[in-house]
């Protein structure tokens, strides 16, 4: 998939367009990913299902789906960077990863999120009915730890 939305926005799903700078750039400086390392970040693309936003070659916005395509996705990574939010992009991307035909008829689609919560609200996202059941490994210094 490749739509243009406007002479200058074009949003993709092709890994060879994803930009491994810009997208290490971003999450080496996101409160969720603080400090990976740029292979952990290529990695993740390479076994991800990836999405971007692009104006003209420059990309703007990322996100990544981690799935089994049958009956479970995970939404991550979903970044807009500072000049080109407030427009609409982060909207058009999630509605980009919805349509696409390998993503639907899931089970379950999760993300965990401290922010934007009404943007996902808008795409069907809402808190997890019984969150009790939810349990997690969570190591929020982990690349930090890797790199000492």
């Amino acid at each position: 998939m490749i739509k243009q939305i406007n002479p200058s926005i074009r949003f993709s799903n092709q890994q060879e367009e994803m930009q491994l700078d810009v997208i290490h750039s971003y999450l080496k400086c996101s409160y969720w990913a603080k400090g990976i390392p740029k292979d952990l970040v290529q990695k993740s693309i390479d076994n991800s299902m990836c999405f971007a936003a692009f104006d003209g070659l420059r990309q703007i916005a990322f996100a990544r789906v981690i799935t089994d395509k049958a009956s479970f996705a995970y939404l991550a990574d979903v970044f807009v960077l500072e000049p080109y939010r407030g427009g609409g992009i982060s909207k058009q991307l999630m509605s980009e990863i919805l349509k696409e035909p390998e993503l639907q008829g899931l089970r379950r689609f999760m993300l965990c999120t401290n922010d934007a919560h009404g943007l996902y609200r808008q795409f069907g996202f809402s808190v997890a009915s019984s969150p009790q059941n939810l349990m997690a490994i969570h190591q929020p210094d982990i690349y930090t730890e890797i790199s000492a």
